[in-house]
């Protein structure tokens, strides 16, 4: 199968073809009661019913269900590290795999997790919308890492149902951090554009547009933002607006990077000269490059790309192409 129908598969997962494996999964498993040789059957089907759609969580008990059988520790523990990845690598959820017999506890773990924190977006909902639970998931959801694709995918949909129901400041504050893990969501960076210009946020809009554009050539939110700003008029007639200039989009893009960055080292010592610290920024781009930190070096390199740097361009364009790519 080739990468881009997987990568087509995990930004829309299908839930009948998920079904569908879920269910040859159990016939499978059933079998396997009266002749063992049947497990890997059933556990190849399990597998492709969480390729198919991670958002169900029964796909994830039929896989836990089948490690069981096979009494597969280390795969009931790599079962349950994918979900809790999933599940924006939890710290908290994490500690409680250590030290523990996952034969006798893993149906407990996954249950846990997944009454806490449903990967159904609709049970979510049901569950956060209840009172201090959207302020309790705000506070949570600053701790956790979206960097995974699927993960970043389940919380931007967590994320639309905030929007769906008013929260337009949580879903702004929350989905920039989305964005600043995984840039190359180029949707959710045109949902997030148009709600800044319903709130006349002009120049918070087209910083949006722009990153929606960067990611996506057959895009031209930019563009058409620009041509919608220039024919509207006021009382006074044409709209005075001009695209934000450098100092600012620079200081967005700093504000991107610092979400990018672990907390543990947001702190960066600065060297003196102005040449010296572009020519630091642009190594430590590099090197964070080679180290698959792709959205940290992608915004350090567009920052310095704006300020004019033709080299930090070049790389900036390298590092979209791999994150489009992924």
């Amino acid at each position: 199968m080739a990468a881009t129908d997987i990568g087509a598969r995990l930004q829309h997962p299908r839930r009948s073809l998920g079904n569908r494996h879920r269910s040859q999964a159990n016939k499978f498993l059933k079998l396997a009661e009266s002749d063992k040789n049947n497990l890997p059957w059933a556990e190849q089907s399990a597998r492709q019913a969480v390729l198919h759609d991670f958002t169900h969580p029964d796909n994830w008990r039929t896989m836990l269900e089948i490690k069981l059988a096979l009494e597969d520790s280390a795969g009931i523990r790599a079962v349950l590290d994918e979900l809790f990845l999933i599940l924006g690598r939890d710290p908290e959820l994490l500690s409680q795999l250590d030290g523990v017999d996952l034969l006798q506890s893993a149906n407990n773990l996954l249950e846990g997790a997944l009454m806490v924190d449903p990967i159904d977006p609709d049970s979510w909902w049901e569950m956060t919308s209840k009172e201090g639970g959207i302020e309790s998931f705000c506070n949570r959801i600053r701790t956790l890492d979206f960097t995974d694709q699927r993960a970043n995918i389940l919380f931007s949909r967590r994320m639309e149902r905030l929007l769906e129901h008013g929260y337009e400041d949580e879903y702004l504050e929350l989905t920039r951090k989305l964005l600043a893990q995984r840039p190359s969501n180029h949707e959710a960076w045109d949902k997030m554009g148009k709600l800044h210009e319903r709130r006349g946020e002009y120049d918070q809009a087209w910083f949006c547009y722009d990153q929606a554009q960067t990611h996506s050539s057959s895009m031209t939110s930019r563009e058409d933002f620009k041509q919608r700003m220039e024919s509207q008029i006021d009382g006074k007639g044409k709209m005075a607006w001009k695209a934000p200039d450098i100092a600012d989009r620079v200081e967005f893009l700093s504000r991107m990077q610092v979400l990018a960055t672990p907390a543990s080292e947001a702190t960066v010592e600065q060297s003196e000269t102005p040449t010296e610290r572009e020519n630091y920024e642009l190594e430590n781009a590099r090197q964070l490059f080679s180290e698959q930190r792709l959205s940290e070096a992608f915004f350090i390199a567009r920052r310095l790309a704006a300020e004019g740097d033709s080299d930090a361009k070049l790389l900036a364009e390298q590092i979209r192409e791999v994150m489009s790519s992924e």
